[in-house]
């Protein structure tokens, strides 16, 4: 059976006042939250997570979202859930101020991400969603909207959904049918079929916002003729309550591979009422505000799906007893054989190098604004997305093998974590995607000036090592430094491509190489402060080990992915 989930409030309070030479949110906020504060905030969301939202974890995978005449009923306890969730003001709470929420420091939302995915992934997409179409209506949508929508949307009242794909448009969104056409009185009416919709329909909240990509009657042809809706389920009446049933159907229920408790719908709409967001014409511009928001919060998922089947292993090792142990008393648990404790560093260094990268590119966003890195957070976005969630794969793969064959069996809850990170790399942008918006327009447009502006933060870090006296401070610099010679060599093999197959075909191993570096460079930055304590305790010894072993173990993969970037594309 799954074990019960514990929040990693010891490595968020370490991120958040330590690990960074800085207290990050006091930083960002000029003192108005401090590492303290967002300590207690995670701790609190822990405390709700593995109470309220653990538990149905295990129920929304087995009895699943269900279609009945046309409504989609969630799994028992997802609606009290979900009012409590409101309730002790977690939406707002995360919500931009802009936006009438809290305006929680980006940070601070890495560690609530993660927390929500830990605890229930199924659950959590939910507010992932609201979340990102929050941001998307506070940057383009009018006075009109944010009053009768956003508001509801920041208070949890409603929920919200993003609607871009359909049966001929995935990846490909210029080809987009679903038409939208102007009413005498404003409005528009939206016909199409979209599915793969998150949340789509439920019975948790009262009304359900959906944005809807859509092309107007004489819009040109591709991506420039998408224009943006607000298309709600329920027609608010005069008071914003809501009203009538909009001409917006659930046709079906995917059945998938796993997060069956997160509804994914077929939705069609016939002549629905929607309303314009921004400018006719200026679809894509508006909508890419919820996917950044969408990709980032992908990072966190990984995350905590990680931390998730990491402590169902560490949990299950520890217990199980299964053969004679080298150089260990009788007796000793298979956590103590030499493969076992391999594969459990092996997921703990690389869910701390998730972690602790998922605060540092919130930070960068909390001080785009002010302290101009708003550049190297975007380069970010795609990192954390693609790499967490390909390694994501990895790690609860890895934690099924610490189960051996116990893990393959449903019994014990393990094999639920390994088929909900599987659809992460996919949904949101497939990792091709984004490592294609990486090396398109973030390293090859800009000549490469934003890397080589990550490879000098390693380089700052690699300097700060080598002038600490310790084993693995030295083994940590001298791998680092390696490791940065190697991006730098993959880095001009791009540049040297250009815009052409032979970049586009290694993508994907740069984005792989760059989110491993920046792992280590994670690892790097806990190493320098955990030897500036006075004492290191057993945290701080856990913390060097970890380091270590990622740096002998994972970041020699950014050797091989330099040579697999030099080669280009080999047909």
């Amino acid at each position: 059976m799954a074990s019960d989930y514990v929040p990693p409030v010891d490595d968020y309070r370490f991120l958040f006042g330590e690990a960074f030479g800085v207290d990050l949110p006091a930083r960002s906020t000029g003192g108005a939250f401090t590492a303290e504060d967002a300590t207690e905030i995670v701790a609190g969301a822990g405390e709700f997570a593995a109470s309220v939202l653990a538990p149905l974890e295990t129920i929304g995978d087995r009895e699943g979202a269900r279609l009945e005449d046309g409504q989609v009923r969630l799994p028992a306890g997802f609606t009290e859930a979900y009012q409590a969730f409101v309730e002790a003001g977690w939406v707002s709470a995360e919500a931009p101020e802009s936006a009438g929420g809290d305006g929680l420091p980006g940070s601070i939302r890495a560690g609530l991400g993660e927390i929500w995915n830990a605890s229930n992934a199924a659950f959590a997409l939910c507010w992932l969603l609201t979340a990102g179409q929050i941001h998307a209506l506070d940057a383009v949508a009018s006075d009109e909207i944010r009053e009768t929508y956003l508001t509801r949307l920041v208070s949890g009242e409603w929920t919200g959904t993003m609607n871009l794909t359909e049966p001929d448009a995935g990846t490909d969104l210029g080809a987009i049918r679903t038409i939208a056409t102007p009413r005498p009185d404003g409005s528009w009416g939206v016909s199409g079929q979209k599915i793969f919709i998150t949340w789509g329909d439920h019975d948790v909240a009262e009304n359900i916002v959906h944005l809807v990509l859509a092309r107007t009657p004489d819009a040109p042809a591709g991506a420039k003729g998408l224009s943006l809706f607000v298309v709600p389920k329920f027609l608010p009446d005069t008071s914003g309550a809501p009203g009538e049933r909009n001409a917006v159907t659930t046709v079906a229920l995917e059945h998938k591979l796993g997060i069956h408790g997160s509804p994914t719908c077929v939705l069609a709409y016939e002549d629905a009422t929607g309303y314009l967001v921004g400018e006719v014409g200026g679809g894509l511009a508006g909508m890419f505000v919820m996917m950044n928001s969408a990709r980032a919060g992908m990072g966190f998922q990984a995350t905590g799906i990680s931390d998730r089947a990491y402590q169902q292993a560490v949990a299950y090792a520890g217990d199980r007893r299964q053969g004679a142990v080298l150089d260990r008393p009788a007796g000793a648990p298979i956590a103590e054989h030499p493969d076992v404790r391999r594969l459990l560093l092996s997921m703990q260094s690389r869910l701390f190098a998730m972690r602790a990268l998922g605060v540092y590119v919130g930070d960068l966003f909390d001080r785009a604004a002010t302290d101009g890195t708003g550049a190297l957070a975007e380069f970010f976005v795609p990192i954390l997305k693609g790499w967490a969630t390909e390694d994501a794969v990895a790690l609860t793969s890895d934690a099924i093998q610490v189960h051996g064959g116990m893990g393959f069996i449903e019994e014990t809850g393990v094999a639920q974590h390994y088929r909900d990170a599987r659809i992460m790399p996919i949904y949101e942008g497939t990792t091709a995607i984004q490592s294609n918006d990486l090396i398109g327009r973030k390293v090859i447009r800009d000549g490469g000036a934003t890397a080589e502006t990550l490879f000098a933060l390693i380089g700052e870090n690699v300097e700060t090592l080598r002038g600490l006296e310790h084993e693995v401070a030295a083994r940590t610099a001298d791998r680092l430094e390696r490791a940065v010679d190697a991006a730098r060599r993959a880095t001009a093999s791009l540049l040297g491509f250009g815009m052409t197959r032979n970049a586009y075909g290694v993508s994907v191993p740069y984005l792989m190489l760059l989110g491993t570096l920046a792992g280590g460079w994670m690892h790097g930055l806990a190493v320098a402060a955990v030897l500036a304590h006075a004492t290191p305790d057993a945290a701080d010894a856990a913390r060097l080990v970890s380091a270590d072993f990622y740096g002998a173990h994972h970041l020699p993969r950014v050797h091989m992915l330099a040579e697999t970037v030099a080669a280009g594309e080999v047909a």
